[in-house]
């Protein structure tokens, strides 16, 4: 048996990167923060993830969604190789998410 779910909650990091790779077919790509306080020094650690919707999930986030939304998200974690555009190969892991709800914009 295997699992592979990712739950975060965090702050959209830029407004959505929309591609179309067929007329009816939209994608979205964005960043999410979520931040993590440690100990009695109350230090701070923020990590960056990079989400990709498809569907609905993307006609929603070009709607919706723009820097500073708060949002929670469900989905799996995908690892992609591509090539730089210097002939290196690369990888990136992302967030494929499957279900999110808005919760509102961060307070200013």
């Amino acid at each position: 048996m295997s699992v592979n779910k990712v739950i975060l909650l965090g702050y959209v990091g830029s407004d959505p990167e929309m591609r179309y790779p067929e007329p009816e077919r939209a994608i979205a790509f964005l960043s999410l923060a979520t931040n993590e306080v440690h100990g009695t020094s109350k230090t701070e650690t923020t990590e960056w993830h990079s989400l990709v919707m498809g569907g609905a999930n993307a006609r929603m986030a070009e709607k919706y969604i723009r820097k500073g939304t708060r949002l929670y998200v469900e989905g799996y974690l995908r690892t992609r190789e591509y090539e730089d555009r210097y002939k290196i190969t690369r990888k990136k892991t992302e967030v494929i998410v499957e279900k999110m709800e808005l919760l509102g914009r961060r307070s200013e």
